[in-house]
C-alpha cells in the first residue's frame, strides 16, 4: 500500500495517538492517577470522619486537650499530654534500639555473610515480622519482665543521687512493667521491618559504584560510608519513619507492658505509664460521650505525629542532600 508522503501533520498525530503502545500508556497513566487519587480520598475521609468525631473533646478541652496531662475520665477531664509523651518515649527508646541493630544485620546479610546463610536469615527476618504482637506482649511479661525488675532496681540504686540519670532510673517498677520494659518489646517488634526495607534499599546500590571503590583501595567499611549510604540515605529514613509508625501505634505489647499508670510527663523510664494506643484499647469499650470522643481524638493526634514525623524526616533529609551538592 502507498504511503501518502504529503500527508498532514495532524493526521499522523492522530494515527500515532491511536496506536496499542499509546492507548496501553494513557491507559496506564489513568489507572495510576486513579490509585493515587484513591489513596488521599481514603486518607482525607479518615482524616475528617476521625476529627468530626472528636470534636467534641476539642470543643470541651480547647488547648488543655494536647497541654495539660490531667486525665481522669471520672472527673471529666481528657488531657493528652501525659499520653502523648508516653507514646513518644516508648517509640524513642525502641527507635534507638531498632534501628542501628536494623541497619548493622541488614549490612551484614547484604554485604558480609556467605551467600548459603543469606536466604536463611531473610526467612527468619521475615518470620519475625509475622509474629502477632499479643505473643510479644505475653513473652514480656512472664519471661522478660521480672528479670528486668531485678536489673531496674540495682540500676537505680547504683545512679540514686546522680544527677540527671539517678531522674531517670528513680522509682522503678517493681513488676517490670515500664517504659523501658514497652520500648524494649517494641524494638524487637520494628527491629524486623526496618531491616526488611533496609536490606531492600541497600541492595539498590549500582555494584559499579561499590566495586569501583574497592577498587581504588577503600576497605569494606570505607566502601559502605561512601558508596552504599549516601546512596540510600532516602530509604533508611522511610524506613525509619514506617517503625516509627508502627512503634507508635503498637496497642496489645504496649498495654501489656507499660504499666498502665496515670499518664503524667516524668522522666522516670523504668517507672510505670501509659501511651494513646493502649488506653484506646482499655477504654474505649466502656466509654460514651466525651470520653469516647476523648478516645478517637487520641487517634488523631496519632495521626498527626507520624505525619509530621515523617515531614520533617524528609525535610531534614532533603537539606542534608542539598549540603551534599553544594560541597
Amino acid at each position: 500500500m502507498a504511503v501518502d508522503a504529503h500527508a498532514s501533520p495532524i493526521t499522523s498525530e492522530v494515527a500515532r495517538s491511536r496506536a496499542p503502545g499509546m492507548v496501553s500508556d494513557r491507559i496506564f497513566r489513568i489507572v495510576a492517577l486513579l490509585g493515587g487519587l484513591l489513596v488521599l480520598a481514603v486518607l482525607a475521609l479518615i482524616a475528617y470522619s476521625t476529627t468530626q468525631k472528636a470534636w467534641p473533646w476539642f470543643k470541651a478541652e480547647g488547648v488543655d486537650a494536647v497541654f495539660s496531662d490531667n486525665w481522669a475520665p471520672s472527673k471529666g477531664h481528657f488531657g493528652a499530654l501525659g499520653l502523648m509523651y508516653g507514646t513518644l518515649l516508648v517509640a524513642a527508646i525502641a527507635l534507638v534500639m531498632a534501628v542501628p541493630v536494623s541497619v548493622g544485620i541488614a549490612l551484614f546479610v547484604n554485604e558480609v555473610a556467605p551467600r548459603r546463610l543469606r536466604r536463611p536469615m531473610v526467612s527468619v527476618i521475615d518470620l519475625l515480622a509475622a509474629v502477632p504482637s499479643v505473643v510479644f506482649g505475653l513473652w514480656g511479661i512472664y519471661v522478660l519482665a521480672q528479670p528486668l525488675a531485678d536489673i531496674y532496681g540495682s540500676v537505680s540504686d547504683a545512679f540514686a543521687g546522680v544527677p540527671v540519670l539517678g531522674d531517670l532510673t528513680a522509682d522503678p517498677a517493681r513488676d517490670g512493667k515500664a517504659f523501658f520494659t514497652a520500648g524494649i518489646i517494641v524494638a524487637i517488634m520494628v527491629t524486623p521491618i526496618v531491616t526488611s526495607i533496609t536490606r531492600e534499599v541497600f541492595a539498590t546500590t549500582p555494584s559499579a559504584q561499590k566495586e569501583g571503590a574497592l577498587a581504588l583501595g577503600a576497605t569494606r567499611w570505607e566502601m559502605i560510608r561512601g558508596a552504599i549510604f549516601p546512596h540510600s540515605r532516602r530509604g533508611v529514613v522511610a524506613a525509619v519513619i514506617i517503625g516509627f509508625g508502627r512503634a507508635v501505634g503498637e496497642t496489645i505489647a504496649v498495654a501489656l507492658l507499660i504499666g498502665s499508670a496515670n499518664p503524667q510527663v516524668t522522666a522516670k523510664i523504668f517507672g510505670p505509664g501509659n501511651a494513646m494506643a493502649g488506653i484506646i484499647a482499655n477504654e474505649f469499650g466502656e466509654s460514651s460521650g466525651t470520653h469516647q470522643a476523648a478516645l478517637i481524638g487520641l487517634g488523631v493526634v496519632l495521626l498527626v505525629m507520624t505525619f509530621a514525623v515523617g515531614v520533617v524526616a524528609r525535610a531534614v533529609v532533603a537539606r542534608a542532600d542539598r549540603r551534599l551538592e553544594i560541597a
